[in-house]
């Protein structure tokens, strides 16, 4: 009868070397050409930044050159942010088909499918018989959270007004 250590040290001995030159490379090529999309995008960004700080300098007049001298040394990384944001979006939109209403009856199904939901009690029964209850219960703190940060960029304090 063989023991395991014998077993074992026969596989390793069996089993074919291979010199550390000679590991397989994993998708360098698909590395590179992300490395290339990468660089183009970052390219198409930035014009597309320089693209829409001019426009809205023209658009703005006076009130786009001193927003600009606002700024002053992070107007060039904002904008970067904006136009690589702005790229971002345009390719979800494009990866998820979205695309805005073309009728108002698709608002208004929209909005009355919603407000039949809410006011129907056998809908919340059965979000709390499903357990979808604490999903419903996320969205409704973001959007609570996503207004309270509205309230305080409009009032540009954390805290109450500035009254002065």
């Amino acid at each position: 009868m063989r023991s395991a250590v014998s077993t074992s040290a026969f596989r390793q001995a069996a089993r074919p070397r291979r010199l550390p030159t000679q590991y397989s490379r994993f998708a360098s090529s698909n590395a590179e050409t992300a490395q290339k999309k990468t660089q183009d995008a970052l390219g198409s960004a930035q014009k597309t930044a320089e693209k829409l700080w001019e426009s809205s300098k023209k658009f703005l007049g006076p009130l786009g050159e001193r927003a600009g001298s606002m700024l002053g040394s992070y107007r060039q990384p904002v904008m970067y942010n904006l136009s690589v944001a702005r790229e971002l979006l345009k390719q979800v939109y494009v990866a998820e088909r979205l695309q805005p209403p073309t009728d108002l009856a698709v608002v208004r199904s929209a909005y009355s499918t919603l407000w039949s939901r809410a006011s129907s009690q056998a809908y919340w029964r059965g979000i709390l018989s499903s357990g979808e209850w604490a999903k419903v219960a996320i969205y409704a703190v973001e959007a609570y959270g996503i207004f309270k940060i509205g309230e305080i960029v409009g009032r540009r304090s954390v805290v109450g007004y500035n009254l002065q």
